[in-house]
């Protein structure tokens, strides 16, 4: 039994998906698409660069979607494999919405958008340079719980993405972060800043949830084909009032990636297929779980390489 998953921010290259571009039509056809539905030459930001301009997180989060969605097209269509088998799909924060486009829940040009404004919005949400995120290594999630927990009067730091059994993502004001990053000196504890210029996943972004109620609610969202495991529950959804509600709840909670792929697991998955730019949801899947299947799809190899 086996679940396809979608990688976030973090993923981009300069250059991703260029061999899917140069050898499948359907994949041009996707990127022109993309381009005429946002009105910008996002096809060119992700083949030419330059990465400033890719990794803004306005063009980053339709560039991630735009390639993960490529590759499940040509996956299905050019090598024939039947990826709707899936128990579950699955994405880490924007690539939720890669899953729910994949699924049927969203049609391209709806998630393309929307993610473009998700990206402007997360963005702007707070300052420039007054938040920021921090990973902390090597100890659990309740480990970091308790340490928010007995400093809170001290500083305001929330868990923004619960990775794997030992890599944990903060968000905070940068002189929040600060003051943990010395508490946890204190405690030898690995405390590494992350080079991103804003604090996703905590109540910082408040100004995007409000704005993300907004859009998602003009949408139209289908009834998909599978079942998806969301970042905000780590549990099973597929009715489309509920997803709508989880992807604005989405934008202030953790990803709870780690339970998310435990709860996959224990329901029988032994397989995972990460659809996307780079490799790291299948690091993280091995560190959960290292007796699991993992294919990571970069390029045409490792679609033969898939096994199901």
């Amino acid at each position: 039994m086996f679940s396809v998953i979608f990688p976030g921010q973090g993923s981009q290259i300069v250059g991703m998906g260029k061999e899917f571009y140069d050898n499948f039509e359907i994949v041009k056809q996707q990127f022109r698409k993309a381009d005429e539905d946002l009105g910008i030459n996002l096809s060119k930001t992700i083949l030419e660069g330059p990465k400033e301009e890719l990794d803004l997180t306005i063009n980053t989060q339709p560039a991630i979607f735009l390639i993960s969605y490529c590759i499940f097209q040509v996956i299905k269509k050019e090598f024939n494999i039947d990826l709707d088998r899936a128990k579950y799909f699955a994405g880490h924060s924007l690539g939720e919405y890669s899953a729910l486009a994949c699924s049927g829940y969203l049609d391209f040009k709806d998630t393309i958008k929307i993610l473009r404004i998700r990206g402007d919005a997360m963005q702007n949400s707070v300052p420039k340079g007054q938040g920021g995120m921090a990973a902390v290594l090597g100890v659990s999630v309740e480990k970091i719980e308790q340490v928010l927990e007995k400093h809170k009067k001290n500083f305001v730091v929330q868990i923004a993405n619960d990775n794997s059994e030992k890599q944990t993502v903060l968000s905070g004001k940068v002189e929040d972060l600060n003051r943990l990053g010395a508490v946890l000196e204190n405690l030898k504890i690995k405390f590494i800043k992350l080079p991103v210029s804003a604090p996703f996943h905590c109540n910082l972004m408040s100004k995007a949830t409000k704005i993300m109620r907004e859009e998602l609610n003009k949408l139209n969202f289908k009834n998909g084909k599978n079942l998806l495991i969301s970042n905000v529950t780590a549990d099973e959804v597929s009715n489309a009032d509920e997803l709508k509600e989880l992807l604005v709840k989405q934008i202030e909670n953790r990803v709870r990636w780690r339970e998310s792929v435990i709860k996959m697991i224990n329901q029988g998955v032994n397989q995972f297929i990460e659809i996307g730019p780079g490799k790291v949801l299948s690091g993280l899947v091995k560190r959960i779980n290292k007796d699991v299947t993992v294919n990571s799809i970069n390029n045409k190899d490792d679609i033969k390489s898939i096994n199901l």
